[in-house]
C-alpha cells in the first residue's frame, strides 16, 4: 500500500463483555499498526453493560492509544450501539464494524478494507464459496440463520448470501447517507443497514470471510430471532406500498417489542 491509504475507523458494540472483549481489542491493535499503513482508529461502543467491561477497554487504551470508547449508560441495543458509533464517520474514510466476540479477527478485517475500494459497501460471508469457517455455529443456529436468510431475501431481493455476519465497512459518504434512516436498533439492523445501502444506489461487494464461532454467545432463543423477524418486516413494511397504514398498527408493533423485551426502536424515517 501506498501513503494515500484511506483512514480506518472500526466500531465494536460491547454489552457485558469484560471477559472477552480484550484480547480481541490487543489483537487488533497490534496487528493493523504493523499490516496496514493508513490510520487507524478503533471505538468501542458500550451499549448498558453492568460487568467491568469499561475497565477492560481502559486498561487496554492506556497501552494503545488508538484504542478508546464511548459510554451509554442504558441498554440501547447492538443496532442502537452502532447507530451512535456512526455518528463518528467524519472521523475516517473507511467506517466498519465487528463483534466483540473475536469472532472475526484481524486479518480478515483487514481484507475487507482492502476490497474497499472495489465498492461502496464490503461484506464478509460465511456462505460464500471459500469461507473458511474454524468452528461451526450449532446446527439450530444454522436452522434459524439460513431461514431468516430465504425470510429476508423473500422479502427485499437483495440477493445477499450472508446479511448477518458482523464484519461490514463502508464509504464515509453511504454512512451521512444513510444514517438518519437507521432505526433498527437489535440485531436486525444489518437488514436495515444493507436495505438503505442499496435503495440509496450505492454498491455492496460480498466477499468470503475467515469467521470461528465463539462460545458466550449473547443471541437468546428463541426470543432473538422473533425480535430479528418483527424488525425486518418493520423495515419493509416502512418502504413498502402500504406505508400508509402503519399508524393504525404502530401500537401493536411497540406492544411486541415490549413483550419480547427488545431494545426501542427508533421512530419511521422520514421519507
Amino acid at each position: 500500500m501506498n501513503q494515500q491509504s484511506p483512514s480506518v475507523l472500526l466500531l465494536i458494540p460491547a454489552y457485558n463483555e469484560e471477559r472477552r472483549i480484550g484480547p480481541v481489542l490487543r489483537s487488533y491493535a497490534e496487528f493493523f499498526p504493523k499490516h496496514y499503513d493508513g490510520k487507524f482508529q478503533l471505538v468501542v461502543v458500550l451499549n448498558g453493560c453492568k460487568d467491568n467491561t469499561l475497565g477492560v477497554v481502559q486498561a487496554v487504551a492506556a497501552e494503545f492509544p488508538l484504542v478508546s470508547w464511548v459510554v451509554h449508560e442504558d441498554p440501547i441495543g447492538k443496532g442502537g450501539a452502532l447507530i451512535e458509533g456512526l455518528k463518528l464517520a467524519p472521523l475516517a474514510d473507511l467506517i466498519g464494524y465487528v463483534d466483540a466476540d473475536g469472532a472475526t479477527e484481524a486479518p480478515a478485517f483487514l481484507d475487507l478494507v482492502r476490497h474497499a475500494k472495489e465498492a461502496d459497501c464490503v461484506i464478509g460471508s460465511r456462505w460464500m464459496a471459500g469461507a473458511v469457517l474454524h468452528q461451526m455455529q450449532s446446527w439450530q443456529r444454522r436452522f434459524l440463520s439460513r431461514s431468516f436468510h430465504a425470510i429476508v431475501q423473500g422479502l427485499f431481493r437483495m440477493n445477499i448470501h450472508d446479511t448477518q455476519c458482523s464484519a461490514k465497512v463502508m464509504r464515509r459518504e453511504v454512512v451521512e447517507k444513510i444514517h438518519s434512516s437507521l432505526c433498527i436498533t437489535d440485531m436486525a439492523f444489518d437488514i436495515n443497514l444493507l436495505y438503505l445501502i442499496k435503495l440509496n444506489g450505492f454498491t455492496i461487494l460480498e466477499v468470503p470471510t475467515v469467521w470461528t464461532d465463539k462460545t458466550g454467545s449473547k443471541v437468546n432463543l428463541p426470543r432473538d430471532p422473533l425480535v430479528m423477524l418483527l424488525s425486518a418486516f418493520r423495515v419493509w413494511w416502512i418502504y413498502s406500498p402500504f406505508k400508509g397504514l402503519r399508524p393504525l398498527f404502530a401500537p401493536l408493533e411497540n406492544w411486541l417489542y415490549r413483550k419480547l423485551r427488545a431494545p426501542a426502536p427508533k421512530p419511521d424515517p422520514k421519507h
